[in-house]
């Protein structure tokens, strides 16, 4: 199969979403199909190079050139409506590379759809969160509760508070008005967990989806040569908590349970700075900023457990899987897609959303109950096979043929909606 992948960011932007797409499209390229990708051009990056036996195609974007309307100058995110110059971007792109399957992640899906009637393409779409429905794409109404689904009178104003009103007010109005066209054209959505598929109305629609998590390569566990930053680590047996430094990721949350916390090793952080990471730390925490991805790996291995105490619903969690990859077990919120991942008690421990106490209840368990730690530790490692690639991209070549079937349809596939139970149970 001839495959584009899309996808607003692509490495050296390095983040979940984009090692999924980096991966898949590797791991598609080994299988023997012919892998492009196109992706939002950011600065320092060429706007062609070869990936392996991936090319990458990078295209500009007007919005992309206007610095302002971006928090993050490195993060110059897709619009969630169609951008005239990356339609046409795309346009030549589908042009060159013929593909049979579109496959797009995030909103550039949007500047695909006025294309997708005439490229002879079939169009997948995974949605990695909540971007349909939800200009913030985090399904937090104004930051601070689940949000119990969209409507103008909510959204709005959710979205000014993030935004302000002239970017909220495009922003919601773009989204609304592409997801219409998307649950109508998309030949396959695949949602990462059950969660994204029900907040994303998937599950009550008409569209046809498919339940596929993110995945880790088959070789995440081997580890690559050892970084120097490594150095800065303490011993071996510290708590590693890996993310966006922000409150949604339970930052604050992760930092009052720690210094309840009775004979505690060192607690080590490794993430990115956002608007609101605090500022200060209680003693006994490190904090590294922007590590390679080897080295987190390597982190990972010398730790004692893993913890990720998210506010929000986290979709399908990579440092997770990574987590399980390396032996670990991880304690997490009983919110979102983390259910899908965490089997409590068994692979590691869930806690309620915001809860510090029970946050610090289920550290300090680990941290005494060193039989349940190794016993996790081992159902993890048991488990994680299922959230690699020679388990996970087998079932995304499957939804491929299946969209590209001449008897295919829209109206004839309604067993798939919903099917496919998450791989990591």
């Amino acid at each position: 199969m001839r495959i584009l992948l899309l996808s607003q960011f692509y490495p050296s932007v390095i983040g979940g979403e984009e090692r999924h797409v980096r991966n898949l499209g590797a791991a598609l390229a080994q299988w023997g199909h012919h892998v492009s990708v196109g992706s939002l051009i950011h600065p320092g990056s060429p706007e062609t190079e070869l990936d392996g036996a991936v090319r990458v195609h990078r295209l500009h974007g007007k919005l992309q050139r206007l610095s302002g309307l971006h928090t993050d100058p490195q993060r110059r995110h897709a619009p969630s409506f169609p951008d005239p110059e990356p339609v046409l971007a795309l346009k030549r792109l589908v042009a060159q590379e013929r593909p049979d399957i579109v496959h797009a992640h995030n909103w550039i899906y949007a500047s695909f759809l006025p294309l997708k009637g005439l490229s002879g393409a079939r169009l997948v779409v995974t949605l990695h969160d909540h971007g349909p429905v939800c200009a913030k794409k985090n399904f937090m109404h104004l930051g601070a509760h689940l949000c119990s689904g969209p409507a103008p009178a909510k959204c709005l104003p959710c979205a000014t508070g993030h935004y302000g009103a002239v970017k909220a007010a495009a922003t919601t109005l773009g989204n609304w008005a592409s997801s219409f066209a998307a649950r109508r054209v998309v030949d396959r959505f695949i949602a990462v967990t059950r969660a994204v598929a029900r907040h994303t109305g998937l599950t009550q629609g008409r569209a046809p989806y498919e339940v596929i998590p993110s995945f880790a390569p088959d070789d995440v566990g081997v580890l690559g040569p050892e970084d120097p930053c490594l150095r800065e680590l303490p011993g071996d047996g510290f708590i590693l908590f890996v993310g966006d430094m922000m409150r949604l990721k339970g930052i604050d949350l992760l930092l009052a349970a720690y210094v309840s916390l009775e004979r505690s090793p060192q607690l080590v952080l490794i993430g990115r700075r956002v608007a609101d990471t605090p500022t200060e730390f209680p003693p006994n925490i490190r904090f590294f900023s922007m590590w390679p991805h080897s080295a987190i790996m390597h982190a990972w291995r010398r730790s004692l457990f893993g913890v990720l105490p998210s506010v929000g619903p986290e979709a399908c969690a990579t440092v997770i899987m990574e987590a399980m990859a390396s032996g670990k077990a991880v304690v997490a919120t009983d919110v979102g897609g983390m259910p899908d991942l965490v089997v409590h008690a068994k692979t590691g421990l869930l806690g309620r959303p915001g809860d510090a106490h029970a946050l610090a209840h289920a550290m300090q368990t680990l941290l005494e109950d060193r039989a349940l730690l190794a016993w996790l530790e081992a159902t993890s490692l048991a488990r994680v096979g299922r959230l690699k690639a020679g388990a996970v991209v087998t079932r995304i070549e499957q939804v491929y043929r299946d969209v590209l079937r001449p008897t295919a349809s829209r109206s004839a596939v309604p067993a798939h909606q919903g099917s496919g139970e998450p791989s990591c149970r």
